[in-house]
């Protein structure tokens, strides 16, 4: 870029991760192959909960290319607990988690021995040979009755199915309900959801004997984090630890965890000093990966009979599973400053309860706790809309906070920096043509047709950039938030960027060099980023919660400023100028008023590289590093619009229109903003209509393959018409805002807004997710009646 002024911030430039991944040239973990390499197989629980009673892996070990098995009481002291980062509250119960079970197994899938052969078919036929005697236990399955009386009890040793209770309130509540000409309440499902990442889990970890050292490469959205929690769980040195994290297919939140699998692979490979590969497959992700969701939600909602709020209150159940995961406690938390959203009111009552279930373990999940917060103030706005006989637009208008009263500091303690509701929905009701489509509803229903149409809204908001370390220490969370950046200028001019972040297809390489090389004005294509190993990005907080661009993309800036810095010292030398007279623009550095006096950043770079005259004192180096440490969230909003058409007859839910606009602040690339809305969509749309976890009445995932548990094709899923407002962040220099959630925090309300407004008319006042065909006929049907 020297000597031009284009900017690349803003411009739509192809991915440069694109081209290996069209062409093949890919490091996933699976296709990891060192020499000696054995690969391990895990026998899991085909129960939800039993006694261990014996575990003979004598018959497994006589099999032709066998090379070891264990039982979990044969590893256990090796291999501690796996690690709860997040204990939200000070009475938090956190069971010991063995990564395979010794005395107990508490879910279909637990873990309970474990086969290593000479290559992957045999050591799962091995598994076969491996017997185990089961007494089977009582299981606790549903979250709305775990907590009564006489249920079985998870973990006996705790005497209690419940793990934590979590409380915030702000305002009187009861005097606002006291106040209120209208008191709603509701009760709202959040159902399981399984992850489905294009790329199954894998782990491949090979050790070095002579020095103790290991590298374990995994699909992992968080390999510093991995790192860390490893050597605490093993007690491994960290130093002698290497984390990669190669190609990653695709996360969501499922990868953001410390898996027992991890830890079994690391801790055999050790044992046997042998590189060991493990890999997923499908059908074992469905029980073996962490879910999301399940939660059940009670909300009131007080309000005067013009529409005004006066209180919110919350009450949730939220479903851990069988165990306390890295940080399952806090995700329903990280909604819990959120279900006030974009409206004004004078009290809020928040509480949350954890409890365990003879199930899969729950964890992060794309958006983690705040679709569910979006969800529930959502669809109370449309029912209480309904209550009052308004227009749920103009209930939305009449109590959200206006653009002109930014900063706002919510009744959930949050301080929203920059925001423009109004022309996000102004510009999302155009698009839509929401008047017409109001008109042909109004008419379907006079003429009682069997097809009827609905509209669905969601004016949302986010906090994103999980970041600030000091809230997270007031949350009880155990880690930090800041991110880290380093710049390397080259003796060639060329730059690289090592980068905390660990991206796993949201295009933080091609990114990331547009904001490089916008800060140090050399060209887009001079610059590389590196990322995903611990011992070339030494030190990061890796990805999730729309923290990459707001953290971890600002780090860069400030490090490539920070060169910049260094660079004028250089620079001013060479020149014989004072720091103070030279400008920087575009890659070079001149002097006022003399123009013909400059030196391209390029040429500091070579200066510096042969130290031939550098100032006195000047270690000979531009290089630079920036941690970031975030003061605030970010929040992106929008308005997204929803047209269903359903029919009443067959229960058939047809999306006919979506249009969403969306406000992420300042816009990098707009085709990576363009992907990361309509993944984000669809996989709230999939919530809405689609996907869910359903458990037997004793404990079995019924939905345990792709043939039972519905994941949409692109044939199942609308165009979507999207459009973008602006209003740039004040807590960062990049004015951005996170985005990688938006698309399903917002999606999920607007489709079943829509749908209940279908079928409104015929006294249908709620849909429990996913609104399938049968359950949108039984629903008619049970009005009717």
């Amino acid at each position: 870029m020297t000597g031009t002024t284009e900017r690349e911030v803003g411009r739509a430039r192809p991915r440069k991760e694109d081209a290996r991944l069209l062409t093949g040239q890919t490091n996933w973990t699976d296709n990891i192959s060192v020499n000696g390499l054995l690969h391990l197989a895990i026998l899991r629980s085909p129960m939800a909960h039993a006694r261990i009673d014996r575990v003979d892996v004598s018959a497994a070990l006589e099999r032709p290319g066998v090379i070891a098995a264990f039982s979990g009481r044969d590893v256990a002291e090796e291999m501690g607990s796996l690690p709860c980062a997040w204990p939200v509250a000070e009475d938090t119960v956190v069971p010991d988690h063995p990564p395979i079970a010794v005395d107990e197994v508490r879910y279909a899938g637990d873990p309970v021995a474990v086969v290593v052969a000479r290559d992957r078919y045999t050591a799962a036929d091995a598994l076969e040979a491996v017997e185990v005697d089961y007494t089977p236990l009582p299981a606790a399955l549903d979250i709305e009755t775990a907590l009564a009386e006489g249920t079985p009890l998870v973990h006996t040793d705790k005497g209690t199915n419940r793990s934590y209770v979590y409380r915030a309130t702000s305002g009187d509540y009861e005097a606002a309900k006291a106040q209120a000409d209208v008191v709603l309440t509701r009760r709202y499902h959040q159902q399981r959801l399984i992850p489905t990442a294009i790329e199954p889990r894998a782990v491949v970890v090979t050790p070095l004997a002579a020095s103790g050292e290991f590298t374990l490469y995994s699909s992992t959205q968080v390999p510093h984090v991995l790192r860390v929690m490893l050597a605490v769980t093993t007690g491994i040195p960290e130093n002698k630890i290497r984390v990669v994290a190669p190609d990653v297919g695709g996360g969501f939140g499922s990868k953001l965890q410390v898996y027992g699998e991890e830890v079994i692979t690391l801790v055999l490979a050790k044992r046997l000093g042998r590189p060991l590969k493990w890999t997923e497959s499908r059908s074992e992700a469905h029980v073996a990966t962490h879910h999301g969701r399940g939660q059940v939600q009670d909300i009131e909602v007080a309000a005067r009979s013009d529409g005004t709020l006066l209180g919110l209150r919350v009450s949730l159940t939220a479903d851990m599973g069988a165990y306390l995961m890295l940080l399952s406690p806090g995700i329903p938390i990280l909604g819990a400053s959120m279900y006030p959203a974009i409206y004004k009111m004078g009290a809020y009552d928040f509480s949350c309860t954890g409890v365990f279930t003879n199930r899969t373990p729950i964890d992060a999940y794309r958006g983690a706790g705040r679709p569910e917060a979006t969800f529930a103030i959502e669809r109370i706005m449309d029912d209480l809309a309904a209550e009052l006989g308004m227009d749920p637009l103009e209930l939305r208008r009449h109590n959200w906070i206006r653009h002109e009263e930014f900063p706002y500091t919510t009744i959930a303690g949050l301080t929203y920096d920059s925001g423009n509701y109004e022309a996000a929905t102004d510009k999302a009701l155009a698009l839509f043509d929401y008047d017409k489509l109001r008109a042909e509803q109004a008419d379907r229903n006079h003429r009682g047709d069997t097809v009827r149409l609905g509209i669905g809204i969601s004016t949302y908001t986010e906090m994103c950039g999980l970041a600030p370390s000091r809230w997270l220490g007031e949350m009880r969370y155990a880690a930090g938030g800041w991110e880290a950046a380093n710049i390397r200028m080259l003796p060639t001019g060329k730059v690289e960027v090592v980068t905390g972040t660990s991206p796993h297809g949201q295009g933080h390489v091609t990114s990331w060099c547009q904001i490089a090389a916008d800060a140090l004005g050399v060209p887009f294509e001079d610059v590389e980023v590196m990322h995903g190993d611990t011992r070339l990005a030494t030190h990061g907080m890796d990805t999730y919660g729309s923290r990459s661009l707001v953290i971890g993309g600002v780090a860069v800036h400030e490090a490539a400023l920070k060169v910049v810095a260094k660079a004028r010292r250089v620079a001013a030398h060479l020149l014989e100028a004072n720091e103070a007279d030279l400008e920087f623009a575009d890659g070079v550095f001149s002097v006022k008023g003399s123009p013909e006096a400059r030196k391209t950043i390029q040429e500091v770079a070579f200066e510096t590289f042969t130290s031939h005259d550098l100032p006195d004192g000047l270690e000979p180096s531009i290089n630079a590093e920036h941690v970031l440490d975030p003061d605030a969230f970010s929040y992106p909003h929008g308005t997204h619009l929803c047209a269903v058409e359903v029919d009443t007859e067959t229960g058939a839910v047809h999306i006919r229109s979506y249009v969403c606009v969306d406000d992420v602040g300042k816009v990098v690339n707009p085709p990576i903003v363009e992907g990361q809305l309509h993944g984000g969509i669809a996989q709230g749309i999939s919530q809405a209509l689609y996907e869910e976890a359903v458990y037997d009445e004793e404990g079995n995932l019924v939905t345990g393959t792709l043939a039972d548990y519905l994941v949409p094709a692109a044939p199942d899923l609308p165009e979507f018409v999207t459009d973008r407002t602006e209003t740039p962040a004040t807590s960062n220099p990049l004015g951005v805002k996170g985005v990688g959630e938006t698309g399903t925090i917002a999606s999920t309300p607007a489709v079943v807004n829509a749908v209940v407004d279908a079928l409104r008319p015929l006294g249908v006042k709620d849909m429990r997710m996913p609104c399938t065909p049968e359950r949108v006929w039984q629903a008619v049907k049970e009005a009717s009646a």
